[in-house]
């Protein structure tokens, strides 16, 4: 079975430009063609490559998850079919320790949201913080991508501490 283990932070204040340095990003754009009960069908286009991805329910910091290279034409079509408007935003990719950080700023109606996330090999696996990470939001719902669709960041962003 696949499995997710992820963990979730949002940029520190200020540190835009450390993180941004010589990196480039993916344009995205994603949506989800159900989402219940935990459960997440998902259709996104990431640069070149298109993928279907279907994740269970989060436990602690994990979740299954099953993920498959689809056409790309096929995916711009799914979007059509999208339960809520969807996600847009660029993905970058950073190399920190042992592990690679993707930093997404989204755009659209959740334009000003900017969070990092790390993939981790267990639960337990420690992770060296780059010096722009800020606060942890790792099972906050409010950043999750499929829940970005019903309550976009522009709507809420006044309520971050």
């Amino acid at each position: 079975m696949g499995v997710e283990i992820e963990r979730k932070f949002l940029i520190a204040a200020g540190s835009e430009d450390v993180w941004r340095h010589g990196v480039d990003g993916v344009p995205y754009a994603q949506g989800y063609l159900s989402r219940g009960n935990g459960r997440t069908v998902r259709v996104r286009i990431a640069g070149t490559k298109a993928f279907i991805t279907i994740k269970g329910p989060v436990t602690g910091i994990s979740r299954p998850e099953f993920e498959y290279e689809i056409p790309v034409e096929d995916a711009r079509q799914m979007l059509s079919l999208c339960d809520g408007p969807v996600i847009e935003k660029i993905r970058h990719r950073i190399p920190h320790g042992r592990h690679v950080w993707e930093v997404d700023e989204f755009l659209g109606e959740n334009t000003g949201l900017t969070v990092a996330e790390v993939e981790l090999a267990n639960a337990e696996d420690s992770v060296e913080m780059p010096s722009w990470i800020g606060k942890e939001v790792t099972g906050d719902p409010r950043y999750y991508n499929s829940n970005l669709t019903v309550h976009p960041y522009r709507l809420w962003h006044h309520e971050i501490s």
